[in-house]
């Protein structure tokens, strides 16, 4: 095994699309350990902080003055006029939210210990909520993409909808993670949320559910069922996340593709990459090495104080030389960016669909003490050519664009999917 690559898979990071707490229905998964400084401890309504100096950097030692910090408290326990309101815990962990959002850094964020238990549960597909993906552009909290059956999908939920108001309160100002917080909740209970879509504001009312979240959809599929003139078959595989059961997930698929491709039942591989936001990054690595040979690169973490990362594939692929095409759109993200980019670099399958989303960074999520967590960007991500797509995205070999007004960024029906039956004329070319 590369040295660089055992190094990296003891960090076990994690690609995050839009922050997995700025998603309905993904968040965080210990990545990691690190130590850090003590919480405060309590005793009736005051607080002791206590901390550890040789923990503090020489920066804040010299520089802060925390005698304000402790005056702000005071005040507001002295003279804030409603007391029922005045929770020690709650500041505390205000506090350190308020700390990590200074960073400006959508991806960076603070998890309290309920949130913290929350977000692995989130990463294993287990939740309640409406079933969406959200993700922050020009500061507004925008909808990546609703989940296919989902609560939100029901209610008209659109991929590209802004979200201006949760039940009647305006969403300006706001983080993912207090977007996340206000939209998730109970099954059978409601949430309205109001978005801006084409020009006019629509108010939406969406009761929450409990939601299921495979990784992997995996069918065979006929190409004349898309009006092809040809009687030749295709796998057809949807990755819908890079999650802890996705590795599981992904070897019964290719176990039972390689039944079929030794069969001749199949004539390629179309893999349906829309929609999804990202996950874990060991995931997305190890799918990747099943159409590569060993030694190829697939990314590169590049951070600001040491060596870069470069990870390779450490296997010959299962699928390797297999006919691909790879179908994206603006709801491809992180993890799946990844995927795509290192199948195109290497000229392993056409890429067909939209430009994609565009997160190039790399969050490591730890857990802190008293069960509560963070998620830090640690560093950025290159494609195995040198290019970081952050912000620009993935630009398709073959461009088929869908109208934004259709539901889900696809089209009303799986025949009349251009972006699917483009990707398989180009499967089944020659």
């Amino acid at each position: 095994m590369n040295i660089k690559n055992k190094f990296a898979t003891k960090i076990i990071n994690f690609i995050l699309i839009f922050s997995f707490l700025g998603i309905i229905f993904f968040a965080g998964y210990k990545t990691g350990e690190i130590k850090t400084k003590k919480k405060p401890s309590y005793a009736s309504d005051k607080i002791n902080l206590i901390t550890d100096n040789q923990k503090i950097s020489s920066q804040a030692k010299e520089n802060i003055d925390f005698s304000l910090f402790w005056e702000a408290w005071n005040a507001i326990e002295e003279l804030y006029v409603d007391k029922s309101k005045i929770d020690p815990q709650k500041m505390y962990y205000g506090a350190i939210k308020g700390m990590v959002a200074s960073l400006d850094d959508p991806y960076t964020f603070f998890l309290t210990p309920e949130e913290n238990k929350e977000s692995k549960l989130d990463l294993e597909g287990k939740f309640e909520g409406i079933g969406a993906q959200l993700g922050m552009k020009n500061d507004q909290i925008v909808i990546i993409s609703p989940l296919k059956n989902s609560p939100a999908e029901k209610a008209g939920i659109k991929t590209g909808d802004i979200i201006t108001k949760v039940n009647g309160e305006s969403t300006a100002g706001w983080t993912l993670t207090q977007a996340v917080n206000k939209i998730r909740g109970e099954k059978g209970s409601k949430v309205v949320l109001t978005v801006f879509r084409n020009e006019e504001e629509l108010e939406i009312p969406i009761i929450r559910d409990e939601i299921k979240i495979p990784s992997i959809e995996y069918q065979v599929k006929k190409a004349d069922e898309y009006g092809l003139k040809t009687n030749q078959n295709f796998a057809y595989i949807k990755i819908i996340q890079f999650g802890t059961e996705t590795n599981d997930e992904w070897n019964k698929t290719v176990n039972d593709v390689v039944k079929q491709l030794k069969n001749n039942n199949i004539s390629g591989i179309i893999l349906d990459l829309r929609n999804n936001p990202g996950g874990l990054l060991n995931s997305a690595i190890y799918l990747a090495e099943d159409f590569l040979q060993k030694g190829d690169l697939i990314v590169k973490q590049e951070f600001v104080n040491k060596n870069p990362i470069e990870y390779y594939s450490e296997r010959n692929g299962r699928l390797y030389g297999t006919k691909l095409a790879v179908i994206v759109n603006k709801g491809s993200a992180s993890a799946s960016e990844i995927l795509a980019g290192a199948l195109q670099d290497h000229k392993k399958a056409v890429i067909v669909g939209e430009q994609t989303f565009g997160k190039g960074s790399v969050q490591q999520a730890i857990d802190l003490s008293g069960s509560a967590g963070m998620h830090i960007t640690i560093s950025k991500w290159v494609l195995p050519n040198g290019k970081w797509i952050n912000d620009t995205g993935i630009t398709p070999d073959i461009s088929v664009t869908i109208d934004a007004t259709q539901t889900n960024n696809q089209s009303n029906t799986e025949t009349e999917d251009q972006q699917l039956i483009k990707a398989i004329e180009q499967l089944l070319k020659n």
